[in-house]
Order: C-alpha cells, then sequence, then structure tokens
C-alpha cells in the first residue's frame, strides 16, 4: 500500500502539470466541435502544448493505474485530491497564470475535506479490489445518468453562460466512471474475453468523451477553476466509489462519522468556490 499512495503523489503532480500543459495549448488551437471529433483531434494535435500534456499524462494515467492496483481507490483518490494545492502554485510560478485568494482557499478546502474522509475511516490494508457486479454497475449507471443529465443541462439556453463549469463537471464523472471501471478490472481476476471486452469498451469511450468534455472546458475557463472542478468531481466520486462499490469502510465511530460528513460538506463548498470572479478574463466560445 505504502509504494501505492507513492505512486498517487507522482501521478498527482504529473497530471497537475499535463493539466497546464494542455489548458495553455487548448487556448492556442481551434475551438473543440464535438460534431467533428477527427477534426478538433487534429486541431489540438497540432498545438506542441497540448501534444506535450496530453503525452504527459499518458504517462501519468500508467502511474495512476499502478497505485490503483496495489492501494484503495479512496485512498488513491485523496492523495491526489490533496495535491490540488501543487496545481495552484504550478498555475501561478511556472506559467503565471492568475490565483484568486478564494481559489486558494478552495483548493486547500475541498482537498483537505477529502483527506479528512480518509483519514477518518477505519483501518484496513491490501488493495481492497473485491466487489459485486450488481454494486458495479449500479455505481457506473448512475455516473452515467448523471453525465447524460449535464450534457442535456448544456445545451439549455438557460444555463449557456455556466457552460465551462458543466463541461468541466462532465469530464470530471466521465473520469470518475473510468477509473472505478478500471479499478474493478484491476480487482477482477481471470475473466473470459467476452467479459473483459466491454468492460474495456466502456473504459475507452468514457476516457475519449471525457478528454473532449475536458478540452471544450479547458477552451471556456481558466486554468484553476477548470482542472481544481475537474479533479474535485472526479477524485470525490471515486471515493464515494471505494466506499460503495469496493467496501472501503466508513468509521462506525459517532465523532469520526461527524467529521466525514463534514468532510463531504467541505468538498460541496469547494466546488462552489472555485469558479473565478476575475473581470477580465476572457472565455473562448466553443462549437457544438
Amino acid at each position: 500500500m505504502q509504494l501505492g499512495i507513492a505512486l498517487a503523489v507522482v501521478a498527482a503532480l504529473m497530471t497537475n502539470f499535463a493539466s497546464l500543459l494542455k489548458h495553455r495549448g487548448c487556448h492556442r488551437a481551434d475551438p473543440v466541435c464535438i460534431r467533428s471529433p477527427l477534426r478538433s483531434a487534429r486541431g489540438l494535435a497540432s498545438s506542441p502544448w497540448f501534444a506535450a500534456g496530453w503525452g504527459l499524462a499518458a504517462v501519468a494515467w500508467l502511474v495512476h493505474v499502478a497505485a490503483l492496483s496495489m492501494a484503495p481507490i479512496s485512498i488513491v483518490q485523496a492523495v491526489l485530491a490533496g495535491g490540488a494545492v501543487t496545481l495552484a502554485v504550478m498555475a501561478q510560478r511556472v506559467f503565471g497564470d492568475p490565483v484568486e485568494r478564494r481559489q486558494w482557499f478552495a483548493l486547500l478546502l475541498g482537498g483537505s475535506g477529502l483527506a479528512l474522509l480518509v483519514l477518518t475511516v477505519p483501518h484496513f490494508s491490501g488493495s481492497h479490489s473485491g466487489f459485486s457486479i450488481g454494486a458495479m454497475l449500479g455505481f457506473e449507471g448512475g455516473l452515467a445518468l448523471l453525465a447524460a443529465g449535464l450534457v442535456t443541462g448544456h445545451r439549455s439556453g438557460r444555463l449557456a453562460r455556466h457552460g465551462g463549469v458543466l463541461l468541466a463537471v462532465i469530464a470530471g464523472t466521465l473520469f470518475a466512471l473510468g477509473g472505478v471501471a478500471v479499478k474493478g478490472l484491476l480487482g477482477a481476476g481471470d475473466m473470459s474475453i467476452a467479459v473483459t471486452a466491454p468492460w474495456i469498451l466502456l473504459i475507452v469511450t468514457a476516457g475519449i468523451l471525457a478528454q473532449y468534455a475536458a478540452a471544450a472546458a479547458l477552451q471556456r475557463g481558466g486554468a484553476i477553476e477548470t482542472i481544481g472542478l475537474m479533479g474535485l468531481v472526479a477524485n470525490a466520486a471515486q471515493i464515494v466509489g471505494g466506499v460503495l462499490v469496493f467496501g472501503d469502510p466508513l468509521s462506525t465511530h459517532p465523532l469520526d462519522l461527524t467529521l466525514q460528513v463534514a468532510a463531504f460538506g467541505m468538498v460541496c463548498a469547494s466546488a462552489l468556490l472555485i469558479p473565478a470572479r476575475l473581470s477580465g478574463t476572457k472565455s473562448l466560445a466553443v462549437a457544438t
């Protein structure tokens, strides 16, 4: 488990840096058009910043998968969430992106809430990869329905001005859907190709859709609000998946249980505080 946690730390740093590279690349590429996925992919790939970010993100994903194979998903995602503060440091010091004081507080609040959630769980060991098919299907189906509902909301004219935020939440939800599926596949043991093929197809499909949604969100919003919100949603959803699907235990002690409820409240408050209020920020339109 210790090695898995160490790998999660490495994955967090690599993922944040890769996301900042992709953010810069997205703002130098043509607007993402969901109806022309291949043209959009070529446009993004033509940006050296985005290509470098995507390559680094691919390596970070492999490190993340290795961490999931060694440690419980709730622990791994809490470590990734705790790396949110490094996102603000890298954005401001390396890339020169503005970070509002409120956003610093939001990232600290969200990362602290997720860390508190894990610190209050009972001690356990191993990778905690066992699950029931019913729990897996129910949770993954719920995430898929949530993503579909958010897509419907994104198309609503009334919510158009919040399009970047919704796209970030959609991307985070899809990343979580794929992450929980990867964790399940790692713990599934020997399975026939007839069973693993649809599972792999789900992971690939969720990953591709998440990448398009993330690119569109990065084009419309600032680095901190977009990357921070995607990470917060993805990590929080996968921690919940660790509890509901893989049986990562919650505390039975009244005080610890109260702290866990407070931790979820901190995460929700963080999500509300992350979007920027910089008056001079310009958003790029995204073709639909």
